[in-house]
C-alpha cells in the first residue's frame, strides 16, 4: 500500500524559510514533487524531480525554492526560502509511476507577519 507522509509546514514571516519533507512507501516512483492549492484556485505545480534528477519549477518559485530527492530513502524535500504571503497554501506531495499517481494529505504553509 502506498503512503506519502508530509511534514514541515507551519507559520513563517515574510522572508523566512521552511523545509517540507515527504516520505513515500510502498513503491518506487519515477517522478516526485510538490503541488500547492489555495481555496477557490486550481492546484498548481510547485516543483517536481525525476528519479534521474531532472527538475521542473513553477516560475513563481524559481530562485527561491529548491527540490531535492533521496531515491534510496524514497523521500523528496522542498527547501523554501524568501517566502512571500502569496506562497500561503496547502502543499501536497505528489508521486508518480506511469500510469499511477498518488497524493499526500497536505501540509499547511502560512506566510504572514
Amino acid at each position: 500500500q502506498v503512503q506519502l507522509v508530509e511534514s514541515g509546514g507551519g507559520l513563517v514571516q515574510p522572508g523566512g524559510s521552511l523545509r517540507l519533507s515527504c516520505a513515500a512507501s510502498g513503491r518506487v516512483f519515477s517522478i516526485m514533487g510538490w503541488y500547492r492549492q489555495v481555496p477557490g484556485k486550481q492546484r498548481e505545480l510547485v516543483a517536481v524531480m525525476s528519479s534521474g534528477g531532472s527538475t521542473t519549477y513553477a516560475d513563481s518559485v524559481k530562485g527561491r525554492f529548491t527540490i531535492s530527492r533521496d531515491n534510496a530513502k524514497n523521500t523528496v524535500s522542498l527547501q523554501m526560502n524568501s517566502l512571500k504571503p502569496e506562497d500561503t497554501a496547502v502543499y501536497l506531495c505528489n508521486a508518480r509511476v506511469f500510469p499511477l499517481e498518488y497524493w499526500g494529505q497536505g501540509t499547511q504553509v502560512t506566510v504572514s507577519s
